[in-house]
């Protein structure tokens, strides 16, 4: 195989690459098989027209186009592997010359991934606006929501104040406050009272989702079907064992409570240091030119992403646009937003890891596969043919060059 490489722009070039014949006659005879289990020629059983009749009759050009097909890819993974290649996008591929008896000359028109020059990565000093520690206002506040969650709903005889039944539509029930119709519609609902009808008068706002109403006005006539009033139990030992069966006391639950919100603080903490120290890190380093093409990639498999864990929940694409009442399109924007940030941050990953000469072991690549089929409910099994050795080994030497970028970064 002839192969050569002429720079067209920056990060951006024309692979030529030849393919010879001892690819292309195994994969013409492959083409002619295939092709000859259909054919039916006049003097001959259907499927058994002899390959000199074939190219006599078709001529062996007919064959190209399948042949080609079949010995492309691996052709092409050749010469990028030759030249030494990093490629970050679908090539441009160009036949030049295919012609009987002569080696096939192509060209690919390539993008390839951008030269970083890292800066300062290490013993980062970050700040951060999270604070590890964990008040009584906060205990008392979770422990709060909870005795709300245990709350009943009551009738009750007097008129609405910001609980309520009733609404919009057949029996819908609206809390008073929640602040989940129009805005001013609930207001409104103040002073109902059961079989009450009120006309509440709104304006729809000028974000609303449905352009057709956004902006107008509009009057509900809202029949009330019943008022409530929610009830909430005692503060005491009885609630925190109804709350949680492994306390006996209100003060050992809101112990319990404590040390819950400064784990989730510790994780919140540590998320916002990585967080921070990586913004720094690509921030000190130099990306010689973003191609479009990675950012437009990292689009695609953010939204590919999502939407296989909404999947794996057992909600469809369809379900989860009508639940939020948005639009792949809104979605696109949504992960369109700092997709070229994304980018830069793996690109300097990798460069530290790189740098670093970070690998993996086979012991600790095992473990990502068995920590993987954990995460997912999957067999072990299962992920090892979905994911390449060389898959896991780039996401744990991905994952040693965060830790060392954040490990050693000092928080101001």
């Amino acid at each position: 195989m002839s192969v050569s490489f002429e720079n067209t722009a920056t990060n951006r070039g024309v692979v030529t690459f030849t393919i010879g014949q001892d690819k292309i006659q195994p994969a013409l005879d492959q083409a002619f098989n295939k092709i000859k289990k259909n054919l039916n020629v006049p003097g001959f059983r259907k499927g058994h027209i002899p390959r000199a009749v074939f190219n006599q009759k078709f001529g062996e050009e007919a064959l190209y186009d399948d042949a080609l097909n079949a010995i492309l890819p691996a052709a092409y993974e050749a010469a990028i592997a030759e030249l030494g290649l990093d490629v970050v996008a679908q090539p441009k591929i160009d036949v030049k010359s295919i012609g009987k008896g002569q080696d096939w000359t192509l060209t690919a028109e390539v993008v390839t991934k951008p030269e970083v020059k890292l800066g300062a990565y290490k013993d980062l000093e970050v700040s951060v606006e999270v604070s590890k520690e964990v008040t009584d206002e906060e205990v008392d506040a979770k422990l709060e929501n909870e005795r709300k969650n245990l709350a009943e709903l009551i009738v009750k005889d007097g008129a609405a104040e910001y609980e309520f039944d009733g609404g919009k539509g057949e029996n819908h029930s609206l809390e008073l406050g929640s602040g989940q119709f129009i805005p001013g519609f609930e207001d409104q609902l103040v002073g109902a009272k059961s079989g009450d009808e009120v006309e509440v008068k709104v304006t729809f706002p000028e974000d609303y989702q449905a352009t057709d109403l956004a902006g107008k006005a509009a009057v509900f006539v809202t029949k009330v079907n019943e008022v409530k009033a929610k009830e909430v139990p005692a503060l005491d030992d009885e609630l925190a064992k109804d709350l949680d069966d492994e306390v006996e006391t209100l003060d050992e639950l809101k112990a319990k409570y404590r040390k819950e919100l400064e784990a989730a603080k510790e994780i919140a903490f540590d998320d916002a240091v990585e967080g921070a120290a990586l913004d720094l890190a690509v921030e000190n380093a130099e990306i010689v030119e973003l191609p479009a093409e990675m950012v437009e990639n990292e689009v695609h498999r953010a939204m590919n992403e999502f939407m296989g864990n909404l999947q794996r929940q057992g909600i469809s694409p369809e379900m989860y646009f009508q639940i939020t009442g948005t639009t792949q399109e809104d979605l696109r924007k949504q992960y369109e937003a700092d997709s070229d940030k994304r980018v830069k941050t793996n690109l300097v990953i990798e460069a530290v890891a790189a740098a670093e000469g970070f690998d993996a072991t086979d012991e600790e690549i095992q473990k990502e596969i068995n920590d993987l089929a954990a995460e997912y409910n999957m067999e072990v099994s299962q992920v090892s043919e979905l994911l390449s050795p060389e898959m896991l080994k780039h996401d744990i030497a991905m994952k040693k060059a965060v830790e060392v970028i954040t490990s050693t970064a000092k928080v101001k």
